[in-house]
Order: C-alpha cells, then sequence, then structure tokens
C-alpha cells in the first residue's frame, strides 16, 4: 500500500514578518549618525565655552575640522573591521573547505550529528548530510553556516560600510553647525537642533529595540547633552587659564 502525503501549504500564504532583529541598515546609520552629533556638537560646545562669544570663526572651524575628520576616521575604520572580518571568515572557511577535502566521511558524520542535535532524527540528519556532502562547494557553505555562522554568499563589503559610515557621520555632524552655516551667531539655534536630533535618533534607534520611542529619545538627549555640556565647561575652564 502506497503511503500518500498531505501537499506542504505554500509558505507565502503565512501572513506572519518579523523585523530584522540584528537593525540591518538601520541601526549603524542611525548610530553614525548619532556619533557626528554627539562628538561634533561637544567639539563646537567646547570651542564656544573657551572662546569669546562674538567670534564665530573658531566655532565653525572646529566644526567643520570635526565633521570631515570624523568622517574620514570612521570611513577607514569601518573598512578595515569589515574587511578584517570579511577576511578571517574566508580563512576559516578555505580551512573547513581543506577539511571536506582530506577527510569528507568524517566531516559528513560531524555534520549528521550537528543536525541531530538540532532534534532531527538520527536516520534524517545521516540522510540530509549525505545530500548535503554530494556537492563539496554546497557541503563547504553548509558547514560554514553550522559551524561558524558565517554565509559565504552574504559577507559584509568593505566598501559600503565606508561609504554608509562616511555620510551618515557627516550628516549627523552637520546638525550642530547648520545655523552657524547660514550665518546666525547666537550658539542657541545649533543647542536646539542638536538637542532635537539627539531625541530623533534615539527615537529611531528604538525601532530596533523593545523600548518606547520616548524613552529612547530622552535617553539619547540626555546623555548627548551631558556630554555637550561638561566639554563646554571644559572649554571655559581652558579659555580662562589661557586668557
Amino acid at each position: 500500500m502506497t503511503e500518500t502525503h498531505e501537499p506542504l501549504p505554500d509558505p507565502s500564504s503565512i501572513d506572519h514578518e518579523h523585523p530584522d532583529v540584528t537593525g540591518g541598515w538601520l541601526r549603524p546609520a542611525v548610530f553614525g549618525a548619532m556619533d557626528g552629533l554627539v562628538s561634533n556638537f561637544a567639539l563646537m560646545m567646547g570651542v564656544v565655552g573657551g572662546s569669546q562669544a562674538s567670534d564665530t570663526k573658531p566655532v565653525v572651524l572646529a566644526g567643520l575640522a570635526g565633521l570631515a575628520a570624523g568622517a574620514f576616521s570612521m570611513a577607514a575604520g569601518e573598512y578595515t573591521s569589515v574587511a578584517s572580518q570579511s577576511e578571517f571568515a574566508l580563512q576559516q572557511v578555505d580551512i573547513e573547505r581543506r577539511e571536506i577535502l582530506s577527510n569528507e566521511p568524517a566531516e559528513e558524520a560531524e555534520l549528521a550529528a550537528m543536525f541531530v542535535e538540532k532534534g532531527i532524527d538520527e536516520d534524517t540528519a545521516r540522510e540530509m548530510a549525505r545530500e548535503v556532502h554530494l556537492d563539496p562547494e554546497n557541503a563547504v557553505k553548509v558547514h560554514a553556516r553550522e559551524e561558524f555562522g558565517v554565509d559565504t554568499d552574504d559577507l559584509a563589503s568593505p566598501m559600503l560600510a565606508a561609504v554608509s559610515s562616511f555620510f551618515s557621520f557627516a550628516l549627523g555632524a552637520l546638525i550642530p553647525l547648520a545655523s552657524y552655516l547660514v550665518g546666525v551667531e547666537s550658539a542657541w539655534p545649533a543647542i536646539v537642533l542638536s538637542l532635537v536630533g539627539l531625541f530623533a535618533c534615539g527615537a529611531v534607534v528604538t525601532r530596533v529595540t523593545a523600548r518606547s520611542w520616548w524613552f529612547g529619545g530622552t535617553r539619547q538627549l540626555v546623555l548627548g547633552g551631558a556630554a555637550a555640556g561638561l566639554t563646554y565647561l571644559v572649554g571655559e575652564a581652558v579659555g580662562a587659564s589661557l586668557g
């Protein structure tokens, strides 16, 4: 008697979707902008505290220098970090490839054991591992995912990381500069813009956390504002000591 199986339901019919729990592009973009905003806001407030109230040139110069230096530094750091991470991952994949080519039966057994640990029946796990190892390159990919969580088809791009970090940092660093660049000499518009930007960044970050938007926004506003306020006091003290 032939056993019949009901067809599997169509996955597209499931109305169920999770957000990207890793944060995807949103997390690094917002944190890059937040870093630029906090660091440049604090830097500029330090210069405001240590310079004459009527002279905005040092503040603008410091803000532009902070934007450029920070953006290039972030881009270089992200490129090196992501490139090194990808190179290390590829090295581990190459080691796994050599192990599979030199001792495939043991590697196949290892993969079957990993499937069993996930709750799959032993006979089924062995059959799955055998099917995977029919194609050595496919076996390398599966072992890489199962053993050290690397997807060889989805490695991060160092150039994309560098460019996105550059622009996100520059965008955040531009916020405290904006009012000065249009000719406003008072520091208060820059302070208000920066505090609003801090709150907005903190609120947006809560899209990838379990916190409420107002809690995230308020927390970032307080922390960023405190950093700028303390730097202002340092600038004021140094400016007074230098005469």
